[in-house]
């Protein structure tokens, strides 16, 4: 994007929302109403059943959907595998040490009222959008739960690990690399010996896939070699990304004006160009999202979640990928011949190969532009505008375009390290190293960060359609990672790391069974065992 200069008001001030329930849910759904501007009363809603239920003037609603069996928080991520996944670094489940169940489900929910609002406009009636937070816990594990019930193993040896070093004088850090060569020019500047510099990259590269990173020993030996200064040298010889991690003590937003969850803004069109709303194009019963097109130039996680999660709502969703497919197609275990993991992101959604570093694949883009609603990426910083793909060169080709960037850090990212997500739990001290006798508390190699910042994704791209719809206009908006981050401060600590008392699921596969939650799993044609839609419509 080439501003992040908000929309003002914010983006739900003076909406007049009518916010009322009780319980976590309630004050989960509250600060993020706060954080984007809305003027609610103050309402503890203590003592009320667990719910939220979201109103506008006009008549759209959204409602959470909390499941009134549950003791809370740490019952939630316990049921719904969570604490057998962020507990794999360890070697036991271990519940996460946030409100993240809560958190997701509370973007999802805003993300209803502003789909139920949408729907307004586009179909003309009120509607309700009922959010699901068992469902959207077990979208926050859908790639684990994929994997574990795909047809062949995993690439790497299902054992404990983390990949946070300590260096001679005592200071945690993580590293970055997302190729082998800059890998083992780091480790190379430690002098670690070169068996385990090989041995350590499959580990270290699959982290992101399974959750625990079982690293030879002897590259914790070498960084415990060396100095802070030393480590930081060969980071910056061999070209990897370096996080000392911090214990920081972080604020609300309230209280710091910290950053929203995502910025919105008009881009400038030839005013000649623009058509104004559109009025009612919806039919009746349909969700909020049919008829509209989204192309999605994503990797990894961030923003093809937040594409699948938009699909979900009803959108038609094209990826655009580079010749040859995504490379991550392959990445094992398979089901029905591709990925596992990447099918939990991407079934259903149609695929085009573009190249984008050409000419000719840049004017093929540009075409698909004419007649898609949405065009979502999470590119490197400074990729969109070096090729000249970037909100305000896009727009020309259709003043109606949502343009939506994914990123890493929400703004400049010169001097930090690369925008993924175990850089920016580490940077923002997400999870801030506590020593117990024998372990280390370090950042999860869980995907947190990527996982919610996909439904913050999916929130900020519904949020832009409405004001498209409002204004006729074509509309930017980025969410970001490190926005990501700034919610998880703000929930609330579980306070425990027990899970006594709590029904654990250590078996993923085995949730197809169980009678509350296998409902909400179906399996799709490749045999992929896939997380349903967390909304439904009334």
């Amino acid at each position: 994007m080439t501003s992040t200069v908000p929309l003002t008001p914010p983006p739900l001030a003076g909406t007049g929302l009518t916010h009322d329930g009780g319980g976590d849910p309630h004050h989960h759904t509250e600060r993020q109403l706060r954080a984007l501007g809305a003027d609610l009363p103050d309402t503890p809603a203590d003592g009320a059943p667990a719910s939220s239920r979201l109103a506008s003037p006009r008549g759209a609603r959204a409602v959470l959907d909390w499941p009134a069996h549950d003791d809370g928080e740490t019952d939630l991520q316990a049921r719904a595998g969570l604490a057998a996944v962020h507990g794999r670094r360890h070697g036991a489940p271990e519940p996460l040490p946030f409100a993240y169940a809560g958190t997701v489900s509370a973007t999802a929910h805003l993300t209803g009222l502003l789909a139920a609002e949408l729907l307004r406009l586009r179909s003309g009636r009120a509607t309700t959008v009922r959010t699901n937070a068992e469902t959207c816990a077990l979208l926050t594990v859908a790639q684990y739960l994929a994997a574990a019930a795909a047809d062949d193993a995993e690439a790497v040896p299902p054992e404990p690990g983390t990949a946070t070093f300590t260096s001679a004088d005592g200071i945690d850090f993580e590293i970055e690399a997302l190729a082998p060569e800059p890998w083992g020019r780091f480790w190379d500047g430690l002098s670690a010996p070169r068996r385990a510099v090989s041995a350590g990259w499959a580990p270290f590269q699959f982290r992101y896939a399974t959750a625990r990173a079982p690293l030879p020993d002897e590259l914790r030996s070498a960084a415990a070699e060396h100095s802070w200064d030393h480590v930081r040298s060969a980071a910056e010889r061999g070209g990897v990304g370096l996080v000392r991690i911090t214990d920081a003590t972080r604020h609300s937003w309230e209280e710091t004006g910290a950053r929203p969850p995502w910025v919105l803004r008009p881009v400038p069109t030839d005013t000649s160009s623009t058509v104004g709303p559109s009025g009612p194009t919806t039919p009746p019963g349909e969700l909020p999202l049919t008829g509209l097109r989204v192309l999605e130039a994503g990797r990894r996680i961030q923003a093809p979640l937040a594409a699948h999660l938009l699909r979900s709502l009803g959108a038609t969703v094209v990826r655009i990928e580079p010749p040859g497919g995504d490379p991550l197609r392959g990445m094992p275990p398979t089901c029905g011949g591709l990925s596992a993991r990447w099918l939990a992101l991407n079934h259903g959604k149609d695929a085009l190969e573009v190249d984008i570093k050409s000419d000719r694949g840049r004017r093929d883009l540009r075409d698909l532009v004419r007649d898609a609603d949405v065009f979502l990426h999470n590119w490197a910083p400074g990729n969109a505008e070096r090729l000249g793909l970037d909100a305000a060169a896009l727009a020309p080709a259709n003043p109606r375009l949502v343009y939506a960037y994914t990123s890493g850090w929400g703004g400049p990212a010169d001097g930090l390290p690369p925008g993924t997500d175990f850089m920016v739990q580490a940077h923002e001290g997400l999870t801030a190293p506590t020593r117990t006798p024998g372990r280390t508390t370090v950042a999860s190699l869980m995907t947190v960060l990527d996982v919610l910042g996909g439904f913050l994704g999916a929130q900020a791209v519904t949020a832009a359609l409405l004001t498209r719809e409002r204004l006729g206009s074509a509309v930017a908006v980025e969410s970001s990672l490190r926005a990501a981050a700034d919610l998880l401060h703000d929930c609330p600590r579980t306070g425990t790391s027990h899970l006594d008392g709590h029904p654990v699921a250590t078996d993923l596969p085995g949730l197809e069974h169980d009678p509350r939650l296998g409902p909400l799993l179906s399996r799709t044609a490749d045999g992929l065992l896939a997380v349903d839609s967390p909304w439904r419509t009334s």
